[in-house]
This record gives C-alpha cells, sequence and structure tokens, in this order.
C-alpha cells in the first residue's frame, strides 16, 4: 500500500520535530518544513523528506506544496505546527510583534492550508490537524497577542471544519498548555528583554518568569497525541493531552469570568 503522505510545519525542534519522528516510525510519508533546513539534517537521516518553508511567505508555501505533490501525487494529512510566541503587556508589546504572531499562527498557517485544500478535496479524503493551544480558549495577562492569535486560529478551525466536511475532510484542533521545551525559555527571556525596565508593568512580568510552571508535557507527549489523533477513525474537534489542561479548558469554560480571573492572575 501507498504511505499516505503528512506534511508537518515547524518541524526544526519541539513538538513538531517529535511528530515528525513518531509518524516516520508508524510508517508515514513525512514531509518536514523548517525555515532553518540545516536544523533538519537528522530528520533526513531518518528517510523523511526536509523541505525548506517559510509559513509567512506565500511563494515558500506554494513551492513546498508544488513540491510534495511532484513527489508524492498526494497529500493525506496536514499538520500546522509552525507557531511563533512571544509575551508582553499589550501596552508595551509593539504593533511589528503583534502583527508577526499573527502572520505566523494564524495567516501563514491558513495561507498552506488553503493550498492543499485543492488536492484533499479532489482526494474526497484529508486531515487538517492544527496544533493550537490551550490559550486558544482562555486568557491570561502578558499573553495578550499570543493568546488572541490562538483564538483566531481556533475560530478558523471551527469554521473550516464545517466548510469542508462536506468533501471528507476533518478539521482537528490538538491544545498543548505549557511544554517542557526551550521555547518557554525562549518566550520568557523574550518577555524580560522587550519589558521596559521603566515599564509600568516590570514588576508583573518580573513575578511571571519567575514563577516555576506547573502541569508541563514533553515534545514527544503532543508528537504521540498528533500521532493519534492522525489515527482516529472519528475524531472530536479538541483534544488536549494532560488532566491538567482539560481541567484548564472545562474551568475557562466553568467558572465565572470573575473567579476565571483570580485563577490566572495568581501572584501577578
Amino acid at each position: 500500500m501507498t504511505k499516505p503522505v503528512v506534511i508537518i510545519t515547524g518541524a526544526s525542534s519541539g513538538m513538531g520535530e517529535s511528530a515528525a519522528k513518531q509518524f516516520s516510525e508508524a510508517g508515514y510519508n513525512v514531509y518536514a518544513g523548517a525555515r532553518r533546513i540545516e536544523k533538519m539534517a537528522h530528520l533526513s537521516k531518518l528517510g523523511i523528506h526536509t523541505l525548506r518553508l517559510d509559513v509567512t511567505d506565500p511563494q515558500s508555501n506554494q513551492a513546498f506544496v508544488d513540491q510534495v505533490l511532484k513527489d508524492a501525487g498526494r497529500i493525506d494529512i496536514l499538520i500546522n505546527n509552525a507557531g511563533y510566541g512571544s509575551f508582553g503587556a499589550l501596552e508595551d508589546v509593539s504593533p511589528e510583534e503583534a502583527k508577526q504572531q499573527f502572520d505566523v499562527n494564524v495567516f501563514g498557517a491558513m495561507n498552506l492550508t488553503q493550498l492543499v485544500l485543492p488536492t484533499m478535496r479532489a482526494q474526497h479524503s484529508g486531515r487538517i490537524i492544527n496544533n493550537s493551544s490551550i490559550v486558544g480558549q482562555i486568557y491570561a495577562p502578558l499573553g495578550g497577542w499570543y493568546f488572541a492569535s490562538k483564538h483566531a486560529f481556533e475560530a478558523l478551525s471551527d469554521s473550516l471544519r464545517l466548510e469542508v466536511k462536506q468533501f471528507g475532510i476533518d478539521v482537528v484542533i490538538t491544545e498543548p498548555g505549557g511544554t517542557n521545551t526551550n521555547w518557554l525559555k525562549i518566550s520568557a527571556d523574550h518577555l524580560i528583554a522587550a519589558t521596559p525596565a521603566n515599564s509600568a508593568y516590570r514588576k508583573m512580568v518580573d513575578a511571571f518568569t519567575s514563577a516555576t510552571p506547573s502541569g508541563l508535557e514533553t515534545a514527544d507527549q503532543i508528537g504521540a497525541l498528533m500521532l493519534k489523533v492522525a489515527q482516529i477513525k472519528h475524531p472530536k474537534t479538541r483534544y488536549q493531552a494532560t488532566m491538567h489542561d482539560k481541567w484548564m479548558v472545562i474551568a475557562a469554560r466553568k467558572l465565572s469570568y470573575r473567579m476565571f480571573d483570580r485563577m490566572v492572575s495568581g501572584g501577578l
């Protein structure tokens, strides 16, 4: 049988890298994309196709999809995993920084989705897995623009799911919580560097970055979740990896806004 073809974006590290390995081990024909192709050399040695991909560049997206179709002739699964996140008080974050988060997390992912849909419609089959975050259903201080981009990503995913169901295409959202990867440290370092010393929110930022995060999951856990979602015959609309993440989403839906405010503000 022909191996199912899967595209994974943001595959040079973290969740995307782990997913690429796990899908390959499970017998999928994996096309891994990232801006820094040299960081995927180890994936190439595993038989994974690695291609340069900048999801914020429509030409890069088109070239990537064209190459996959030229090589494999079909696309069975698209995993929109590439993401960008930086934190900061809304008053401190520049318009350019806010736009960058939407360019990667929303517009880039949706452009790539648009490019694979004609093939999936012609096949009358396909699955789009959008790797969002539990923050796509909640809110908290210092994460406004990042959280907003994930809310938008999930709203678009929900609309897309209803539009393409008629063509035999599934759209599923995965929602990691905090992950024990370099991303967490990088985002904290960026938050400190991006916050002016005289910022009115400096005390809040210092408290946020000095706190010890809990409920972290590994990149391998999220990679395994993506593989599970790809293989389920009749998937749900959303999946979280851990009970901690599930309870956070439930709390956001069940608690009053005032109670949830207190919960996510903590000592900030």
